[in-house]
């Protein structure tokens, strides 16, 4: 709302989001708000601001119908919000993993996928599609730590993959050292060069 307006404004609701619903995530707070902002018409869009975890709707005393549409679209958001897929950057933030584990840990089944959502960029031709997850999964995997839980156990398969490969590394050398122990001896035991000037040695009667 432009600044000049701000003295103008009479009619205000607020609304605070849970903790429950937010997981104490500023970019969750900030993707209710998104939501909200899509479901409401163009001319009351800029009407509802963040302010930390409270939702504020204002708007000038002469726009009350407007305000009370508003107002009814806000709270039924606000109903869903529980239940809104979580996106890429909200579990990022509410569980403090980066974006390489979270391609990780989907790849290898410990992040489960709710499905994928596709959504064309402002301003943009292009699409993207990425994974969502479900609240209460985010939820209960914040709750158990299960972030730590599984760098822990990263770190370990990490230590025995490097052993395995040192031990493969030691067996390969082995290999190839016997190998040519192997060659060394064949060499030992097949006939030796012809000596020189046995011919003459032989011809002289030296041999008989």
């Amino acid at each position: 709302m432009p600044k000049h307006e701000k003295n103008t404004v009479e009619l205000i609701r607020t609304w605070t989001l849970p903790v429950a619903v937010t997981m104490g995530s500023s970019v969750r707070a900030k993707g209710i708000l998104q939501e909200i902002q899509a479901r409401l018409p163009t001319i009351s869009k800029k009407a509802v601001m963040l302010d930390g975890s409270d939702l504020i709707l204002a708007m000038r005393a002469e726009e009350k119908a407007v305000f009370n549409a508003a107002v009814l679209v806000v709270s039924k958001a606000l109903d869903d919000a529980p239940f809104l897929p979580v996106i890429p950057r909200e579990i990022e933030d509410i569980l403090g993993m980066k974006t390489s584990e979270r391609h990780r840990w989907l790849a290898d089944g410990r992040l489960r996928s709710a499905g994928t959502r596709t959504v064309r960029l402002a301003g943009r031709a292009r699409q993207i599609t990425f994974h969502v997850f479900e609240p209460k999964v985010v939820d209960e995997l914040l709750n158990r730590g299960a972030v730590d839980e599984w760098r822990v156990e990263d770190a370990e398969a990490k230590a025995e993959k490097r052993l395995q490969a040192a031990h493969q590394a030691k067996l390969t050398r082995l290999s190839k050292k016997n190998k040519r122990s192997k060659t060394v001896d064949k060499s030992a035991d097949g006939p030796g060069p012809p000596l020189r000037g046995w011919e003459d040695f032989d011809l002289d009667g030296l041999l008989r």
